[in-house]
């Protein structure tokens, strides 16, 4: 007699185990955080560039800000000479720092005070509106620093 194999049907009824649960949530539960850590970091990079980019633009401002006040200090040194050709270069020079955008409102009293002091030494010539012919000049001023372009030959050794 030949005993044949007969197929046991088994049925498995009982709820999964909660660990079961647990484990099958893992991928997700992986990919979920990782995809929260990304945004994160995104975001904190983003906001280092904008806190980058606002320091840059302050402290390029307090630099151009310290170097218009040394060119002032220089201005109102040459404006306070005897030399008559050092005073006129010194309150041109001036006359165009007290126009620049860098100039705050107690600096440009500041110039308006030593302006007065210079020109009351001068017997009161001057005033700020008068035109300063080494400044207002209408010809341009060549690359290489010269005051005009069609005079020169610039590039030549």
């Amino acid at each position: 007699m030949k005993l044949s194999p007969v197929p046991l049907e088994a049925a498995v009824s009982a709820p999964a185990e909660w660990w079961q649960i647990v484990a099958a949530l893992g991928p997700p539960a992986v990919l979920a955080g990782a995809v929260l850590a990304a945004f994160i970091g995104w975001r904190t990079l983003r906001q280092k560039a904008v806190a980058d980019a606002q320091a840059l633009r302050q402290r390029t401002r307090a630099d151009d800000r310290a170097e218009w006040w040394k060119r002032t200090q220089w201005a109102l040194d040459k404006a306070l000479e005897a030399d008559e050709d050092a005073k006129a270069l010194g309150l041109a020079s001036l006359a165009v720092l007290a126009r620049s955008d860098l100039a705050r409102e107690e600096e440009l009293e500041l110039l308006d005070i030593a302006w007065q002091s210079v020109t009351e030494a001068n017997g009161g010539e001057g005033t700020w509106d008068e035109d300063v012919e080494a400044v207002d000049s209408a010809e341009p001023i060549g690359d290489n620093g010269t005051t005009s372009t069609d005079r020169t030959e610039e590039g030549r050794p």
